[in-house]
């Protein structure tokens, strides 16, 4: 449920978005440098306090895109450059990647530098103490020109744990040298949520002894190998620190970093922070962000994924249909998403009535409810599955409830498929022969597959009788084998079809030994369902041809 105070009452988080420079090092991740404007406008019209475009130090993208926002205003949001300290043996003056964050004229700059001992000795090759000098130093290199520096002081949990007194040490030497913002990373992603408070907190005293009485924000950067980011996110909060550096959806390296979705959710919902975040604009903003990625949503993504108010036991959905928050611990319109009931055979009365009902059904509540869902249950049994096909389903109640009328009498079809030596693919043809308020057509139509023909053939038998088929798009087509009486190439298989008209679209389901007439049972009533919502009645056939 929503609280209505919660430890952060009236306090803000600022929230760090890099999603354009961490975020593309997830795998699958990639951004033009088109996409990282539009992102960038659409992250500061969501409200993000900071956003990190990139490493201009590292490639050309990222200049081209630092290029590209001098003439780019931003709303709210403030933009910042990331890059790490000045080299070994390299005074800040002449170090290259310093000089690259400088010319992206970004009003912040974010320095990364070592908090961990093994890294320091390791992996730069340096001294502990001139580790200390390279922070300090580039700290006031960046603040001299006029920027203000967040500085992100990496692996500090690891370091913390190894030798705490140098890596706050760490800390102390970028806090005297001006940064503004210290954020605390967990750069493994392996700390535990008590260890990230503890951490935390130590980080806290130390910039209170030596801040001098100026204000230093504390912050988070959690990645999420050990699938604690956002536990990890909100120990630190709660220990002290008022920024979160995330991406949204979680993108990023290995198992990714902290998703701020989830995050900022987290942080008005059950912690009672003042954000000026629309979380009702969580869902398109995460929508947004995975289109522009050209990656699917993830279903069972908590607060926006599709799954995430989604009930599918009947036990669960009568106790939803009378107290939501029985089974939702939010509700789903706070983050700008909605509840959704599914059928299958665990389904009972309860899933039938909300999904007639939200159908505009209500007849769906009636004495029928009981068969209807004993049919389903057979039906299921048999290899459907209604679950993302609702279309078929709601058919399936017209039929039993002997609302249902044909739009088409079907005389058969049949489907061709030629294979000659030599040639790049087979041809595939379907003829259908059908009636229509008595008027007979017979048409025939080639495809891509046996399945496109079909469709092909169907929709220009019909077309024109029901115009508006001219609109219908098939969107998605699966086809699962499923084990039965018969196996190998006789088992039965469930075929799933995914329509759309432009405006809505729909899933339906059909179910055969034989994979064209699963197709057809799906098909038929994705046209079915399309007719049935422009309010179309299997006897205006007749209108329209006496009209002709």
């Amino acid at each position: 449920m929503t609280e209505s105070g919660g430890p952060l009452a009236g306090e803000r988080v600022e929230i760090y978005d890099t999603t354009l420079r961490d975020g593309t090092q997830g795998e699958g991740v990639s951004f033009t440098s088109d996409d990282k404007v539009a992102l960038a406008l659409r992250l500061d019209a969501f409200g993000m306090d900071l956003i990190e475009g990139g490493w201009p130090g590292s490639n050309p993208k990222d200049v081209d895109f630092f290029a590209r926002m001098r003439d780019v205003p931003l709303a709210r949001a403030r933009l910042t450059a990331f890059g790490s300290t000045r080299r070994k043996g390299v005074a800040p003056e002449g170090d290259a990647n310093l000089a690259a964050l400088l010319a992206a004229a970004t009003p912040v700059v974010t320095l990364f530098g070592k908090s961990w001992p093994l890294h320091v000795r390791e992996a730069l090759g340096a001294t502990l103490d001139e580790n200390l000098a390279m922070i300090a130093d580039s700290v006031a290199f960046a603040r001299a020109a006029g920027r203000e520096v967040v500085y992100d002081a990496e692996h500090y949990f690891d370091g913390w744990r190894a030798d705490p007194g140098y890596a706050l040490a760490t800390l102390e030497a970028a806090v005297t040298a001006g940064a503004a913002t210290i954020v605390l990373c967990d750069t493994n992603g392996g700390s535990l949520p008590d260890v990230v408070a503890e951490g935390t907190r130590a980080a806290a005293r130390t910039l209170a002894t030596v801040a001098g009485g100026r204000h230093v924000r504390l912050g988070i950067h959690p990645h999420d190998d050990a699938g604690l980011a956002v536990a990890n996110a909100l120990a630190s909060v709660l220990a002290g620190a008022r920024q979160v550096q995330g991406t949204v959806n979680g993108y990023g390296e290995r198992c990714g970093n902290v998703d701020l979705v989830t995050v900022l959710a987290n942080l008005v919902l059950k912690l009672g922070a003042d954000q000026p975040q629309p979380l009702g604009d969580l869902l398109a903003l995460s929508r947004y962000v995975d289109d522009r990625a050209n990656l699917e949503p993830n279903v069972r993504r908590p607060y926006v994924g599709d799954a995430a108010f989604a009930h599918k036991g009947g036990i669960h959905v009568s106790a939803v249909n009378r107290r939501p928050d029985t089974y939702e611990h939010v509700p789903p319109e706070a983050v700008g998403n909605q509840r959704r009931v599914l059928l299958s055979d665990l389904s009972g009365r309860a899933n039938v009535v909300a999904v007639g009902v939200a159908a505009g059904s209500e007849r769906a509540a009636g004495d029928a409810a009981g068969q209807l869902v004993a049919r389903m249950k057979e039906l299921e049994h048999l290899g459907y599955a209604f679950e993302g096909a609702e279309a078929s389903f709601r058919l399936l109640a017209r039929r039993m409830r002997g609302e249902h009328r044909s739009f088409f009498d079907l005389h058969g079809y049949s489907v061709f498929i030629d294979k000659r030596v030599g040639d790049e693919a087979p041809r595939c043809e379907a003829s259908v022969r059908l009636a229509v308020g008595g008027e007979a057509a017979h048409t025939a139509a080639g495809g891509d597959g046996p399945v496109n023909a079909l469709d092909r053939a169907l929709r220009k038998a019909l077309l024109p009788f029901y115009p508006t088929l001219a609109e219908l798009r098939l969107v998605d087509y699966k086809v699962r084998v499923l084990h039965g009486p018969s196996t190998g190439t006789a088992s039965v298989v469930r075929v799933h079809v995914e329509t759309t008209d432009g405006r809505t679209s729909w899933g339906t389901v059909g179910a055969h030994s034989n994979i064209i007439d699963a197709s057809y049972e799906a098909l038929l009533d994705a046209i079915e369902s399309k007719l049935l919502a422009d309010g179309v009645s299997a006897s205006a056939a007749g209108d329209v041809l006496a009209g002709a």
